[in-house]
């Protein structure tokens, strides 16, 4: 039995810690739901005036309204869409009443719209707040010449646009603007991937269950084989 006990102990501690692994993940999976929902519920809010000192981290998802006009110029960014397939978000100058020029994300577009005119008009736009974490070390530099970007790099465009370092992200725009597809920011898009980790700590606490039992099967096997 002493040859038993080393394998047997260490069978219980190893699933001991990957159990503790999976509660563990299950603890963060309620406070990163927790953390989506009031993300979520941010997000619903009713709008508010643009801030006069917007800040990245505590503005982050506020909805605002503005009214003023769009300016003609746009930049482009390449994206696919679920359920509109391949396009551009369509990133805008935007003048406020108050003289403020902005940038809004207005939505999408298809490949095939890019050079169509769009329309600029006085509205009233309706969105979020946000500073998208898109650029990597893998992310292409735009291509000035075609006006075409790989990820929404809001300090790059707002130099290039000669905005502040402002966008909204629209929701709606008042009146419409048909041939644009508004994408809404919401929080589908921040990983949530504790789900997949309580899923794997626990498979591999089975597993190194199994593998205890059997180690443990087949040392007394052979301690009896040998008794013999």
């Amino acid at each position: 039995m002493k040859r038993l006990l080393v394998p047997l102990l260490f069978g219980l501690i190893g699933t001991s810690i990957l159990i503790g692994l999976g509660i563990w993940q299950i603890q963060r999976m309620a406070v990163k739901e927790a953390v989506l929902a009031q993300i979520d519920a941010r997000i619903a809010g009713a709008p508010v005036a643009l801030p006069v000192v917007a800040d990245p981290t505590r503005d982050r998802y506020l909805p605002v309204s503005v009214a003023g006009v769009f300016d003609a110029t746009e930049l482009h960014v390449l994206v696919g869409a679920k359920d509109l397939g391949a396009g551009y978000r369509v990133i805008a100058p935007f003048v406020t009443e108050d003289r403020r020029r902005i940038l809004v994300d207005r939505g999408f577009i298809h490949l095939e719209d890019k050079e169509n005119p769009r329309t600029v008009q006085a509205a009233v736009v309706e969105g979020n707040l946000h500073w998208p974490d898109e650029v990597d070390g893998y992310t292409p530099a735009p291509d000035n010449a075609r006006s075409i970007w790989f990820a929404r790099d809001v300090p790059a465009m707002a130099a290039a646009l000669n905005t502040e370092q402002i966008l909204i992200i629209a929701r709606r725009e008042t009146p419409d603007t048909a041939e644009i597809t508004p994408l809404p920011v919401d929080s589908s898009n921040i990983p949530n991937d504790h789900l997949q980790y309580v899923i794997t700590w626990f498979s591999l606490a089975a597993i190194w269950v199994i593998m205890t039992g059997f180690f443990l099967w087949r040392s007394r096997r052979t301690t009896k084989g040998e008794a013999l």
